[in-house]
């Protein structure tokens, strides 16, 4: 059985060195790294389904080396000439419509703690959320499913939607998150 430890002893020179010449500095080269190890220890589960594992963790890298220079593309608003130091062509770096690898985790992880902390919710506002949301009822079909006036579903949609903002400030974890109203 593989382990993270065992590809960390067998391959984390080797992703060291590729961060560094991706990077061309030693700070840069340390935190892609950590980037790239966090990664992979998310994916634990999926490893011993991987064939070829150097390409895998080289993929990771490069797809996580690729998403850091977007995110600091997209916080300069503009897209700059392509740095001297930089291995990738630009036309790899520009956005695309679809997610990258670290987006599709964060929204998948969001997706679970948002399911979570519904379920946290009294079952009135709960059932509500799960009608509109997950099964999309109209409201119309909400009040018949309930028994109840279209406005009671609206103010219980209202109150769901208040009481999950709540239980999300209140998660340290989600700070970054949740927008503080």
């Amino acid at each position: 059985m593989t382990t993270v430890q065992n590809l960390y002893e067998e391959y984390g020179k080797y992703t060291y060195h590729l961060c560094l010449k991706l990077t061309r500095n030693k700070e840069e080269a340390e935190d892609l790294m950590q980037d790239v190890w966090v990664k992979i220890v998310r994916y634990e589960g999926k490893i011993e389904k991987v064939d070829k594992m150097k390409a895998w963790i080289t993929t990771i890298c490069m797809n996580t080396f690729r998403d850091r220079y977007r995110k600091n593309v997209r916080r300069s608003k503009y897209v700059m000439n392509q740095p001297d130091t930089l291995d990738v062509p630009i036309l790899d770096l520009v956005p695309s419509d679809t997610l990258t690898p670290g987006e599709t985790i964060e929204k998948e992880d969001m997706q679970q703690i948002i399911q979570q902390k519904i379920g946290e919710l009294d079952g009135i506002y709960r059932k509500t959320i799960e009608l509109f949301y997950v099964s999309q009822y109209s409201l119309i079909e909400i009040a018949d499913e309930m028994k109840v006036s279209i406005g009671t579903v609206k103010s219980r949609l209202f109150r769901a939607k208040k009481y999950l903002r709540e239980l999300m400030q209140k998660d340290e974890l989600l700070t970054d998150y949740v927008v503080q109203i």
